[in-house]
């Protein structure tokens, strides 16, 4: 038989009584280095990993004993108040988590120290407990905003649960305020850095749309960073605290895209066996980020419109819309107008989406970024490696500089995580660089020789004309083709090096 808490007593462990309408609130906080076995394995290791310290609250000196020694036997560690009122006194002192409480007490009844309890801690769960319950009463409390409500006689495997449960919401409201202020950390241009102007221009615009419920587009190449902007939109706005969902329409097959964005009915096809919420409602209250919107088939885009303009959506195979509230943030490495010209864009949703355009700018534009781009990845490669790479030696960091970046910043960080792995030295050399980039140094060094000279443009195009021949091992073929001339061009232009009347096959 399980024992129970009983109106008149329950016995403890040790054989002592609880009396009839003792009073006793245990309030948990966060005690770290201890276990606490009742959160789930997740929560051991990612949150609480702890038991907690307790606050018994009880206008009774034997009840309050008898509570710390229970407790104090199982692990915890145990403060004691008196009274209602010394207990807030505690808890402005300290950082708890949950209440149990009972409802009758002397001078501060349960209801009293609830709704204060809610009113100036309202992260705090608070679990009411009576002799004296109804189902009035357990509704007056949940209107208080108690978190749970037990009428004794209540086993002590049911309290188990509830405190269980308890403790496990608390640890994830902890942990997700956590996770939340580093998300906001990290998207608070933490992750975004240069300080050339180019992207100072971008900086600036991301704070002053932020805040804005209107849709924006961001353009740019491949590379330069379109989702971590748009994540960076997203926290730094009021809905922050909402979900930030991306998509990218190009790597969803176009038969599963309608579902994937607005959900379906079950029945709605054959494989829909159940209800499912699509993407925009996943986004309520917060960003759609849809990436790659130039992929979106000609039949979604005008439902994308719809969505946008009506603000509501209707899953695949339902008969009513359903309201949705969800900011859309759009990417493409297209020109969107050109596709609109070309027919395989939407006129009215380019319209709708690029209300506020974002263009970033590509890596080439804003060389003096690098440098700083560099440091960061090197530390960032470093760290998950476990190997310390105390910089890049100037022949190298010149070859970054020189080298044109078609990949941009993911180019960027692929390379220097190749050069981290391989660097058997404390600093980036040469050598740990990909053969495109020691070549970019050598194509360089032509430009700046020449513009040390001064040589005149036909000079110009004769020594680069000579290094395009010798990178191509004298093939006329190739060396044309590199060019973007045709071998007759290209003969021609050797006569004229060599000072021949005549191209020589």
């Amino acid at each position: 038989m399980v024992p129970s808490l009983h109106p008149r007593y329950f016995t403890a462990a040790h054989g002592r009584k609880l009396m009839h309408n003792a009073p006793v609130a245990l309030v948990y906080r966060s005690n770290l280095g201890q276990v606490n076995p009742f959160s789930l394995p997740y929560l051991e290791h990612k949150m609480t990993e702890d038991w907690g310290a307790i606050l018994v609250v009880d206008d009774d000196a034997d009840m309050r004993e008898l509570a710390h020694d229970m407790l104090k036997d199982r692990g915890h560690q145990v403060t004691t108040a008196g009274s209602g009122q010394e207990a807030l006194k505690r808890l402005a002192e300290e950082d708890y988590a949950a209440v149990l409480t009972d409802l009758r007490m002397k001078g501060m009844e349960g209801l009293e120290l609830l709704t204060q309890i809610k009113r100036t801690y309202p992260d705090i769960n608070v679990i009411l407990m009576t002799a004296f319950g109804s189902v009035e009463t357990a509704v007056e409390a949940m209107k208080h905003g108690a978190s749970d409500y037990l009428t004794k006689p209540v086993k002590k495997d049911e309290l188990v649960r509830v405190i269980e449960r308890v403790v496990r919401e608390a640890s994830l409201r902890r942990e997700v305020s956590r996770l939340r202020k580093e998300v906001h950390k990290e998207y608070s241009f933490h992750h975004i850095l240069g300080k050339s102007k180019p992207i100072q221009a971008v900086f600036d615009l991301i704070r002053r749309v932020a805040d804005s419920p209107t849709n924006v587009l961001i353009t740019g190449e491949s590379g330069t960073g379109k989702e971590l902007v748009a994540k960076a939109i997203h926290y730094n706005s009021d809905r922050k605290d909402a979900p930030f969902i991306p998509v990218n329409c190009a790597a969803i097959p176009e038969q599963l895209l309608e579902s994937e964005l607005f959900g379906h009915m079950r029945g709605a096809f054959t494989d829909a066996k159940l209800d499912k919420r699509g993407l925009f409602e996943e986004a309520q209250k917060g960003t759609l980020f849809l990436d790659e919107i130039s992929e979106l088939p000609l039949m979604l885009q005008a439902k994308i419109l719809r969505a946008i303009q009506e603000k509501e959506i209707r899953r695949v195979g339902a008969t009513k819309p359903i309201s949705v509230d969800v900011r859309i943030i759009a990417a493409t490495n297209l020109n969107l107008s050109e596709e609109v010209k070309n027919k395989r864009f939407r006129e009215d949703l380019y319209y709708r989406l690029n209300v506020i355009e974002l263009k970033l700018p590509p890596l080439r534009e804003r060389r003096e970024d690098i440098p700083l781009l560099v440091e960061a990845f090197l530390k960032k490669c470093g760290e998950v490696r476990g190997k310390e790479v105390k910089g890049v030696t100037e022949a190298a960091l010149a070859m970054l500089m020189d080298y044109a970046w078609p990949g941009n910043v993911r180019e960027l960080e692929n390379v220097i995580e190749r050069a981290v792995t391989l660097s058997r030295g404390e600093k980036i050399s040469p050598d740990d660089l990909p053969p495109a980039v020691q070549g970019a140094r050598g194509d360089r060094r032509v430009l700046d020789e020449a513009a040390e000279k001064a040589l005149p443009l036909d000079e110009l195009e004769k020594e680069y004309i000579k290094k395009i021949l010798e990178k191509s091992g004298g093939n006329k073929y190739q060396a044309a083709h590199a060019l973007g001339i045709d071998r007759k061009t290209l003969y021609r232009k050797l006569a004229e090096i060599e000072g021949k009347s005549h191209p020589e096959e």
